[in-house]
């Protein structure tokens, strides 16, 4: 399982290098202690929401033009939580896991027609929440234990308050200095992909494993990270549609991942600061910063590792 799979043509394999530490179970220490309070202080408080009538393509439009991740699904009269779109399910949905199915079998790989159906279908369903009262310390809790990057917040009256995510939390712990670095946190054990890779086999590792992103190595050199979010905006964007001619989903995700990728790549070092690593991210707007060291990738530090790191009182 840990071994470099190097006979995977265009495929994944594990790109596994030695790690310095191993962080272990997550304790709150006093960087933590100093940021008691209601939730709600770090949150979102203007969400916006969908109703569960509304398209798929119009939730991932939506998603696409705010910048968003994740989209809190709720009654459109007392604006009660019923479940959140992520771009995870969007991922799923294109081909990554079961909600392909909507696709596949429903629609007999029709994209557009699966697009038309409501996001009711392919929606998380009772996702984990914070009450208005809980605190920071509540939060990174679950962030950290669950790996969940975004929570809806319910106020009193039972409908949905707020949102938190893994960046409104780094944005409070990242503050002060930390002696830890890059290389004390980051991800070190890394599922890569190639560029001419099909889409397809992208999303099914990503939903697989539970990834946001990929590295994407040609030659053992970076050339750049293949995110969810991209794929979302893929769809989202419309430029989609202006490859379909029979309308098959295989059209679309059958095409290399190179396709997607952005031109500019912005890295890090193994011995950075993870403070300076933190703000970089929340300056540029960013989840993750790839490692390189002597022009090799050598580990990726995401904004999960830095919340984890901070929440040890690192």
């Amino acid at each position: 399982m840990h071994q470099n799979d190097r006979g995977v043509k265009g495929g994944d394999r594990l790109l596994k290098m030695q790690g310095k530490l191993d962080r272990g179970p997550v304790e709150f220490k006093s960087h933590i202690a100093e940021q008691e309070g209601e939730v709600m202080a770090i949150a979102t408080t203007e969400v916006i929401s969908i109703p569960p009538s509304k398209s798929i393509i119009g939730a991932v439009e939506q998603m696409t033009e705010c910048g968003f991740r994740r989209l809190p699904v709720t009654d459109a009269g007392t604006k009660k939580l019923l479940g959140i779109v992520t771009s995870g399910d969007i991922i799923n949905f294109m081909g990554g896991g079961d909600k392909y199915h909507l696709v596949e079998v429903r629609h007999n790989g029709n994209l557009i027609a699966a697009l038309n159906e409501s996001v009711r279908t392919i929606m998380t369903g009772q996702p984990v929440t914070l009450g208005h009262d809980a605190c920071i310390r509540d939060a990174v809790d679950i962030i950290t234990g669950k790996k969940i990057g975004g929570l809806p917040i319910i106020g009193r009256d039972g409908a949905l308050a707020g949102i938190v995510t893994e960046r409104d939390v780094l944005r409070v712990l990242g503050t002060g200095h930390s002696p830890l670095k890059v290389e004390d946190v980051m991800t070190t054990s890394l599922r890569v992909t190639a560029p001419d890779c099909p889409i397809a086999k992208v999303t099914k590792d990503m939903t697989n494993y539970r990834f946001r992103r990929l590295p994407v190595v040609s030659d053992e050199v970076l050339y750049g990270i293949v995110t969810a979010t991209d794929i979302m905006r893929y769809l989202g964007s419309r430029e989609v549609f202006s490859r379909l001619t029979t309308g098959n989903i295989a059209e679309v995700t059958g095409l290399p991942v190179r396709t997607l990728v952005a031109g500019s790549l912005i890295t890090t070092t193994p011995g950075r600061s993870i403070s300076e690593a933190a703000r970089e991210m929340l300056n540029r707007n960013i989840g993750a910063l790839p490692v390189i060291e002597d022009s090799r990738l050598i580990g990726l530090v995401t904004e999960f590792d830095l919340v984890r790191a901070f929440a040890q009182g690192g």
